[in-house]
């Protein structure tokens, strides 16, 4: 796997302001495939909440296949404190990348 950097600045928490959805994404993609040994390909939600932390829906990429449309990807929400650290997640669903929600 490869080395990864951290993201996260605490320069904005230093001057009060707070971290920017972008900084946030990037913090939160990185310390969660960091903790399950895979990559983080897309945030699919970013909502930051009354106390400050964030709420987030990270897609994974769990089994690579080929055709890549059999790939296994898995929806995980993630939960960011103010600061841009990871405080919890759980995996909320698993799908083929080439499977369409049914609505």
């Amino acid at each position: 796997m490869a080395e990864r950097t951290d993201n996260r600045t605490s320069d904005n928490a230093a001057d009060g302001k707070p971290l920017s959805a972008a900084r946030v994404i990037r913090a939160a993609a990185d310390q969660l495939a960091d903790l399950l040994g895979l990559e983080a390909e897309a945030v699919s939600s970013c909502t930051r909440t009354e106390d400050g932390s964030w709420r987030l829906s990270v897609e994974v990429l769990e089994l690579a296949r080929i055709p890549d449309t059999m790939s296994l990807l898995a929806s995980y929400d993630v939960e960011v404190d103010a600061n841009g650290d990871l405080t919890g997640y759980r995996r909320t669903r698993r799908y083929e990348r080439g499977r369409a929600d049914r609505t």
